[in-house]
């Protein structure tokens, strides 16, 4: 958020202040001239199976203080690190001053009697008229984010101390404003909440239907001959750039007429061009095994090893640098798109873990990929229907995202709008 503006730019009825131009019936300043913010215990507390709850960095993550997998302690260390006024209650925010700075989870009513542990601090409203969801707002916008930012320049480790918290600048309507910002974005907050609850779920609906076709537990209808057994070796070409003609980082370009693919674009499965580097025309046509195709598969062999993507909507001509496999079937030994699910599935997962045996494993080598086994439905038009299925399936959470996309830009502008008080509600 700028604060540059000069005298001349500030419209009737703002100020500038030091997180920006904002209304001249705000308050602005310290967040402890509004609310308490108090440190956590630092003790290390004893755990059990069943006891107190007690909620840290990773439990602070989402709207409300999340204590579905939180550790749980005995009676004695819940009373120690209860003391001095740290019981959480209802309307208090938790926030993570450690790892992940700035994150702030509030307390509700449901919430069963819990503790906080480690690198937590909790936020206690000064006047009951104070708005909860409006300073968790504040604390998940530009204008504490700016303010973390400055603080962390120059460190290594991202951590705030209580001090620090005590002095963010923060800007204050009159509680009804408040109260009524915090609800505007409240409820964009449960549209995205309720998108990122239904992309979950599809996603593992996903893969309980790749689970279950791609194994042939489950068979479309039409469909009875029994599968074969096949392996990488009998049924696909694999190709790679060869070692001596890897490419350096110092021969990529910004820009040109032949994308490199290098296994750092692969994203949800396809290969984000946007992100892609370029070659020469000589380094594209050095080798043609690698010249890419509509359809291809790929996988990772170096680094993190088996990442999969799949070649469609090839804008220009495209090749590979050393760390991807380029796999193409013989003579139609599959369909390509059947293949590529296949290996995003946890069959091709289990073989790289028992490739691995326990150990960590920085490549893949073709030696041993071509003996990776996989049952395969002997009629094509069987693997073209089952791919079409996951395809569709892909479809469907791909328009999802792109709504929760939209979603999140209407929310930032919608705080960076609101919370400056460039649009008032009341």
């Amino acid at each position: 958020m700028s604060t540059e503006c000069s005298a001349e730019t500030i419209p009737s009825g703002y100020k500038k202040t030091e997180v920006g131009v904002i209304p001249e019936d705000w308050e602005v300043d310290s967040l402890i001239h509004f609310w308490n913010v108090t440190d956590c215990k630092h003790v290390t507390a004893h755990f059990i199976a069943n006891g107190f709850p007690v909620a840290s960095i990773k439990e602070v993550q989402s709207r409300f203080v999340d204590l579905n997998n939180a550790k749980q302690t005995t009676q004695q260390f819940y009373n120690l690190l209860i003391e001095g006024g740290r019981k959480p209650q209802v309307d208090d925010l938790i926030l993570s001053r450690n790892a992940t700075v700035g994150e702030v989870a509030q307390v509700a009513e449901w919430h069963p009697p819990f503790a906080m542990g480690q690198d937590v601090c909790l936020l206690r409203k000064k006047s009951l008229e104070f708005s909860t969801k409006y300073l968790q707002a504040v604390f998940r916008s530009p204008i504490i984010g700016n303010q973390l930012s400055n603080l962390m320049v120059g460190s290594t480790f991202k951590r705030v101390n209580v001090q620090q918290i005590k002095n963010f600048i923060v800007p204050m309507p009159a509680p009804a404003e408040q109260e009524s910002i915090a609800e505007a974005l409240y409820d964009t907050d449960t549209l995205i909440e309720s998108l990122e609850q239904l992309i979950a779920k599809k996603r593992k609906i996903k893969q309980g239907a790749m689970q279950e076709l791609l194994t042939g537990k489950r068979r479309l209808p039409g469909f009875s001959r029994e599968w074969e057994t096949k392996t990488m070796g009998n049924t696909a070409v694999l190709k790679a750039r060869i070692g001596w003609q890897g490419l350096t980082t110092n021969e990529y370009l910004d820009s040109g007429d032949y994308y490199l693919v290098t296994g750092t674009e692969f994203k949800d499965g396809y290969i984000d061009w946007g992100n892609c580097h370029y070659v020469t025309e000589s380094r594209y046509k050095q080798d043609k095994n690698i010249q890419l195709k509509e359809h291809d598969v790929l996988v990772t062999k170096d680094g993190t090893i088996g990442k999969v993507a799949l070649i469609n909507h090839l804008h220009k001509p495209a090749t590979l640098n050393s760390g991807v496999f380029v796999i193409r079937p013989i003579e139609d030994a599959f369909y390509p798109e059947f293949f590529y699910y296949l290996l995003c599935s946890n069959i091709f997962t289990e073989f790289l873990v028992q490739l691995s045996a326990g150990s960590t494993i920085n490549h893949l080598y073709q030696k041993d990929f071509v003996n990776f086994i996989y049952k395969l439905p002997a009629i094509i038009e069987e693997q073209i229907s089952i791919a079409a299925i996951l395809s569709d399936m892909d479809s469907e959470i791909t328009a999802l995202e792109e709504k929760l996309s939209k979603a999140l830009q209407i929310k930032q502008g919608m705080m960076q709008e609101l919370l400056t008080g460039r649009i008032r509600l009341v």
